[in-house]
């Protein structure tokens, strides 16, 4: 795993670059989450290929568990990758409803989530 240090308007950003699977748990959320925010980041990207398909499956509850760990610590967090091949009603309204509150972030690319994380 590797962190990538963006800055836009003096907002330290981490962008997660891996080619595995970084998320499995809520656990393995707040570890990347606490891993950040002691390296004194303020927001985070990471790609939806580095988290476990589970994740976009609401039920599992997965996805709810880990953001809930992201708003506690107020790190606002950005996911970037292609969700338009989500079906599920309930995954898009909730990749809707969270680009809304610009805490968490559903982008398709890397200065799509730049951008929403740099305001």
């Amino acid at each position: 795993m590797e962190i990538i240090t963006h800055s836009v308007n003096d907002i330290k950003i981490a962008e997660i670059i891996s080619d595995e699977i970084i998320i499995q748990s809520a656990q393995d959320g707040l570890d990347l989450l606490g891993n950040a925010y002691y390296q004194g980041f303020d927001k985070m990207i990471i790609y939806e290929k580095n988290i476990t398909p589970e994740f976009f499956d609401l039920k599992t509850k997965i996805a709810g568990d880990i953001l809930q760990k992201f708003s506690n610590y107020r790190v606002s967090l950005a996911i970037v990758g292609e969700f338009e091949k989500y079906e599920s009603k309930s995954i898009r309204d909730f990749i809707f409803e969270s680009n809304k509150t610009k805490h968490i972030n559903f982008a398709e690319t890397l200065e799509d989530a730049l951008g929403r994380l740099g305001k």
